[in-house]
């Protein structure tokens, strides 16, 4: 199976799975203990592909990141 993301998809993605992986209450989440090897394999494969983690304007990057893809969503997820 291949998943194509953009860069920008890829490094929102990272961040989110780096900050929430190891959480209790997303842990709690997953019901299922054979989904983890599917998230580490994706966590894993994102670390190594998106070079930006390490760069000093990784921050600036990913708000920038995060930014295009909220105005593709246009509406949606909205509260």
């Amino acid at each position: 199976m291949k998943i194509e993301l953009t860069d920008d998809q890829a490094l929102v993605l990272s961040d989110w799975m780096s900050r929430v992986m190891h959480r209790a209450e997303f842990s709690a989440l997953v019901d299922d203990r054979a989904v983890w090897s599917a998230l580490f394999k994706i966590n894993g494969t994102l670390e190594t592909r998106v070079s930006s983690i390490f760069d000093s304007s990784y921050s600036d990057q990913l708000a920038a990141a995060r930014q295009r893809l909220i105005s593709e969503l246009g509406e949606f997820g909205e509260q």
